[in-house]
């Protein structure tokens, strides 16, 4: 258990219940890898700065993973971690993005409880450690949820179930709890195996990427947050298996889509600009190969400026240049832990982009890399075990 007995970590547990990182900032000017930090605290430790969440999937009741985040990226258990979600899971790997959200105001987090085809909302503490709302476990509506988008009060999900997939969209109040929204379930086709739903940063566009069909379905999301599907909804995409989706955070007209299923080394990523009414166009020379086995999760740099995808099958990292007008150029790849590489899955950055977190789901871990422009440098502390029986899908960074 951490001891929180030296004057040292009584200020870190200030910093935490005060934000984290940006109370760091206000105390340090600075990066935070510089030597003025580090001249701070006895070289052994670390403040925590923030946490780490993932969505453990656990066979009978399903729980969440917590994680105090540190300075130096490391990782420690949280106590009390796992947390209860109150629903089940499936107790076998998710193939989906997307299967844990924070709210848009950060004070909850939203998870996909597969196995009982529901949906969990916990309130988030000042110490980071979670709490299941009142009522918060609702009906999914459809089965097998997989993935959730969040904008706002908005919240739609994606159920991936063989008969009946669907996405479906709620509404979260400010005290956590979700309630159906009439009238915005969209049916989907039998076998089509939607496996990430997502909204751009400004809310007006919701795509799905279907993996059974290898199509994209794009929506522009109308008054009361109901769907229309955009011109040329459901688009063929660009490769087998499309798969793991951003949008580019500095232009939500942007959005980056890898083809997970074409084949030993054949991977790909695709570029799309997206129209006002949700109509995707493609980018320059898309898709962009990037030379590996299943590219699956996408994740992009704060700055807009580097893409990264795991490659699941070939066990590594594939990193890539973003041009102002979204074309990709391959900078490399980077491999994961020799013991956990394949079956990498999720993968999220710190707020303040310095570390890239990846959810080792092979070995039942996380994974830790330091982040410099477009490379990566997996951290001498990684990997970090996962709780027991956890078969973990989805990654939260705060």
């Amino acid at each position: 258990m951490r001891k929180n007995t030296n004057r040292a970590a009584r200020l870190a547990l200030g910093v935490a219940t005060l934000g984290g990182a940006g109370f760091l900032g206000t105390l340090f000017s600075g990066p935070a890898s510089a030597t003025g930090v580090a001249g701070h605290w006895p070289p052994s430790f670390s403040p925590v700065v923030g946490h780490v969440y993932l969505d453990d999937n656990t066979a009978g009741t399903n729980t969440i993973g917590a994680f105090d985040r540190h300075l130096d990226g490391s990782l420690t258990p949280m106590p009390g971690s796992p947390f209860s979600a109150g629903g089940a899971g499936t107790g076998a790997g998710l193939a989906s993005q997307g299967a844990l959200q924070l709210s848009s105001n950060g004070q909850y987090l939203v998870a996909v409880d597969a196995g009982s085809s529901q949906i969990s909302v916990l309130r988030v503490g000042g110490d980071g450690s979670l709490q299941l709302v009142p009522g918060g476990v609702v009906p999914s509506g459809g089965p097998t949820p997989v993935s959730i988008a969040v904008h706002g009060n908005l919240v739609y999900v994606a159920n991936s179930g063989a008969l009946g997939p669907n996405f479906t969209g709620f509404t979260l109040s400010p005290w956590g709890q979700l309630q159906p929204l009439a009238g915005s379930t969209v049916p989907l086709p039998n076998g089509s195996q939607p496996d990430d739903v997502l909204f751009n940063s400004i809310g007006n566009t919701l795509v799905g990427n279907l993996t059974g069909t290898s199509q994209i379905e794009s929506f522009s999301v109308g008054f009361g947050g109901r769907l229309s599907a955009a011109p040329g909804s459901p688009l063929v995409a660009q490769g087998l298996g499309p798969f793991g989706s951003e949008f580019r955070p500095t232009d939500p007209f942007q959005l980056f889509v890898s083809n997970a299923h074409n084949g030993a080394g054949l991977g790909t990523v695709s570029a799309f600009n997206v129209a006002w009414d949700g109509a995707l166009s493609s980018i320059g020379a898309s898709p962009f190969a990037d030379g590996q086995t299943a590219p699956c999760w996408v994740e992009i740099s704060h700055d807009g400026q580097f893409l990264f995808t795991v490659n699941t099958a070939s066990g590594d990292i594939s990193r890539y240049w973003i041009a102002p007008n979204g074309t990709l150029s391959l900078l490399g790849s980077t491999p994961v832990s020799e013991s956990g590489g394949v079956g990498a899955v999720d993968a999220r950055l710190s707020p303040d982009g310095r570390t890239l977190y990846v959810d080792e789901s092979g070995i039942g871990a996380v994974g830790a890399f330091a982040v410099d422009g477009g490379n990566l440098t997996e951290l001498p502390s990684s990997p970090t075990s996962l709780p027991a029986g956890a078969t973990a899908a989805g990654l939260v960074v705060n």
